[in-house]
């Protein structure tokens, strides 16, 4: 009895296709629970001390855990360096590699105090 070659070879490329169907809706779910993830961050954000905003924003990975500086500037004695207008625009607004926005608006005065205050 002689079998037909071409069976396996359809059977291979439907399992494909719906592997990639099902692999695609996937990660259109995953990436919807991603953007509400962001929202819920944001206003975990705008509940957070300075100190937890400092790690929970990113800022650690540049300024270190000691704020000491790794990629990013020294934050220790920031207060000799630049006024609180100055800390205030470069939270807004960024400088150099750094993204603005990082801190919550209603945290930013508070956020301003607190890198002044690091010694």
């Amino acid at each position: 009895m002689k079998r037909n070659a071409l069976f396996p070879y359809i059977l291979i490329m439907v399992f494909g296709v719906g592997l990639i169907v099902a692999l695609s809706l996937i990660g259109l779910y995953s990436g919807n629970e991603e953007a509400e993830g962001e929202k819920d961050s944001d206003s975990a954000l705008s509940e957070a001390t300075p100190e937890e905003i400092y790690s929970q924003a990113g800022c650690i990975s540049c300024h270190g855990e000691n704020y000491e500086g790794v990629s990013g500037p020294e934050l220790k004695n920031v207060d000799k360096r630049l006024s609180a207008e100055e800390v205030k625009n470069v939270l807004v607004n960024g400088s150099g590699p750094m993204p603005g926005n990082l801190v919550p608006e209603e945290k930013l005065d508070e956020m301003v105090e607190w890198v002044l205050s690091l010694e």
